[in-house]
């Protein structure tokens, strides 16, 4: 298969994490030098030393993308020591083990989900376009939700009110941004049983855990690598006249008009 990241620079939030590390690894595999952000320093630490183990560049740090500061701090630790980002894969986010019900919601509740959700996306965005900028040109893949799209019965409004407001940071920076050649799209996941998700689902009744397999034409859980190539489509050049868009990733449960 051609190696459709050779000569790049992926940053990737949330990199730590199962996702992030598996999106991470295909990146590296395809000849991308890879960058990975998350606020676990044990896990950027294994999980570099995973990527590493495989052949492929990479470095960890960490970093809090609800602080632009430390954002800053990182990308500029990218770019001294593995080179500068044409592409940011924005994975950091997520329900945040929040509750789901809104009698059960405080203020900070609300405050961690949309802070990490949008404000992280944002911060993020903003510290990789200069050098985006420079190169000529990149790609931004956001990430949004099936949450987003349509209601769900796993999460929560903070939840939904965030990965809704992604696809709107995603259009408009596209619209912005597309001029310098930077190319920005939104994927929005259904249900990946990663992490918090699958306590999350376990915890649910019998009753609900049908109610959401019923409701997915295709009648099944996804794979993990189901989420990472639809990403790694988005961040290349197989994409490169698609940009202020969302792939809808999620079996057929959520279907756009």
């Amino acid at each position: 298969m051609e190696a459709r990241f050779t000569g790049q620079v992926a940053v990737v939030t949330g990199g730590a994490g199962g996702l992030g590390v598996a999106i991470a690894q295909a990146l590296g595999r395809e000849g991308a030098a890879v960058s990975l952000l998350d606020t676990n320093e044990d896990a950027i630490a294994s999980a570099v030393e995973g990527l590493r183990a495989e052949g492929i560049t990479a470095g960890g740090f960490a970093a809090d993308v609800r602080d632009p500061g430390s954002v800053g701090s990182a990308i500029d630790q990218t770019v001294s020591q593995i080179g500068a980002p044409t592409i940011l894969i924005a994975a950091a986010g997520g329900s945040l083990g929040t509750p789901r019900d809104i009698d059960d919601i405080s203020p900070a509740d609300l405050d961690l989900v949309i802070d990490v959700n949008v404000k992280g996306t944002y911060y993020c965005s903003a510290a990789v376009l200069p050098h985006m900028k420079a190169a000529g040109g990149g790609s931004i893949v956001t990430f949004s939700s099936i949450g987003g799209r349509s209601t769900s019965p796993v999460t929560g409004v903070p939840y939904a009110a965030a990965k809704a407001g992604i696809l709107g940071l995603t259009r408009r920076l596209a619209r912005e941004v597309g001029p310098d050649g930077i190319r920005v799209n939104a994927i929005a996941p259904g249900l990946f049983l990663t992490g918090r998700l699958q306590g999350m689902f376990d915890e649910m009744s019998e009753h609900d855990r049908n109610e959401v397999l019923d409701s997915i034409p295709l009648r099944r859980m996804p794979l993990i690598e189901e989420c990472v190539e639809p990403v790694l489509f988005l961040a290349s050049h197989q994409s490169s006249y698609v940009t202020g868009a969302v792939l809808d990733v999620n079996g057929g449960r959520f279907m756009s008009g």
